[in-house]
């Protein structure tokens, strides 16, 4: 089997199964009761806490545990504008290509009043720096954009907005980092963001279990009502082995990254020149460092998207369409759209997402695979 679709979710490290096991079976009290169980439960979660805020360098006390990448991403940005509309604004910023829990979220906003700009990207998938800039009004509470795009895996110039809105202290700035983590270098504090969020199955954690970097001095709304976890922002008892396997799922990737980032370049730099030499394929990935080295996205003018992917199936080759989330609604990417891409090509997309563990003589197979699928459609002469 080739597992092509890292992107939609990663295979868990044994390591973070193992320890999920093992917390779930031993520790398994609840860490707001007083007795010893509890406690020693209580006391995994803050180890877990600080070790996430080691491995990230910001305190124990931003790091807020979810149950994954959506639950951050709607409490970062729904959480900022029921605390914020009241004495400062209702005007939100964010781009053209976001996830959907962030543009749902967005338009459910827009439902209770708030103004939203959809800013675009250019044909790279990147949006400008100086449109987000003429896109600011006195009423704007928060610019919310992703860091990697998890369809093309263009990378938004997070850095330079950071940098912008140090001339607006009162604009909060949430950066979903879903696709970033243990894919680029992260730096918190230089990127001067305020919201930021993970989600463990991205990075071979578990499924179920994510984060929210809330910076020290924010203050955003609670969305659900509970027992008050958290620090009262997120209520409901902790997934304790969640965040312990996430934990280690998240070291395990920082690790790995030094030693194989190169490999992982290597691999799909060989995917595009290959796939380029395929007659009427056309890669919208963009080539050069305005892409992360895990995501190819390109079209196959001679095959539908869904056809693609089952004849790949049928070779044990596993890779998607557009997002996990959104595959299956049969829609063209709207990502691929807000490039400029045609809607029949982006009709007819493929993604494929890598991993450290994928090699290069998995890749050969793939190009011979997809070399075999366009022959059978006399695309491709021996």
């Amino acid at each position: 089997m080739i597992y092509f679709d890292n992107s939609a979710t990663t295979k868990p490290y044994t390591e973070v199964v193992d320890s999920f096991v093992k917390v779930t079976n031993k520790y398994f009290g609840n860490p707001s009761s007083l007795h010893g169980l509890g406690g020693q439960a209580e006391q995994l979660l803050t180890q877990a806490r600080a070790q996430i805020a080691s491995l990230l360098k910001v305190n124990a006390s931003e790091v807020y545990f979810t149950s994954g990448g959506t639950e951050s991403n709607n409490l970062a940005v729904k959480g900022t504008a029921l605390m914020m509309h009241k004495g400062r604004g209702r005007h939100i910023i964010t781009t053209s290509i976001e996830h959907p829990s962030i543009s749902n979220a967005m338009e459910q906003l827009e439902q209770l009043g708030f103004s939203v700009t959809y800013l675009p990207v250019d044909q790279n998938g990147v949006v400008q720096v100086e449109a987000v800039e003429k896109a600011i009004r006195p009423d704007t509470i928060l610019i919310s954009t992703m860091y990697i795009n998890n369809e093309v895996g263009s990378i938004q110039p997070i850095k330079e907005i950071g940098k912008l809105l140090e001339r607006f202290p009162k604009i909060l700035f949430h950066v979903d980092a879903v696709q970033a983590v243990g894919k680029l270098p992260v730096d918190l504090k230089e990127f001067g963001v305020d919201l930021f969020s993970i989600s463990a199955h991205k990075f071979h954690g578990l499924k179920g279990s994510g984060m929210l970097f809330i910076r020290d001095g924010v203050k955003i709304a609670s969305l659900n009502s509970g027992g008050n976890q958290e620090n009262n922002i997120r209520s409901g008892t902790e997934n304790v082995a969640g965040a312990v396997a996430m934990a280690k799922a998240l070291r395990i990737t920082m690790d790995r990254y030094e030693a194989r980032i190169k490999n992982l370049n290597e691999i799909q730099k060989a995917l595009l020149y290959k796939l380029s030499e395929i007659p009427e394929i056309t890669i919208h990935t963009p080539i050069d460092h305005k892409a992360v080295p895990h995501i190819i996205n390109f079209s196959a003018a001679w095959m539908n998207a869904e056809t693609f992917i089952h004849a790949l199936e049928q070779e044990e080759i596993y890779a998607s369409t557009t997002s996990a989330c959104s595959s299956k609604g049969k829609q063209p990417s709207k990502t691929l759209l807000a490039m400029g891409v045609t809607k029949n090509l982006a009709e007819r997309a493929i993604r494929i997402s890598l991993s450290f563990d994928n090699t290069m003589d998995e890749a050969l197979k793939f190009i011979a695979a997809v070399k075999q699928i366009a022959n059978h459609f006399g695309k491709v002469r021996n």
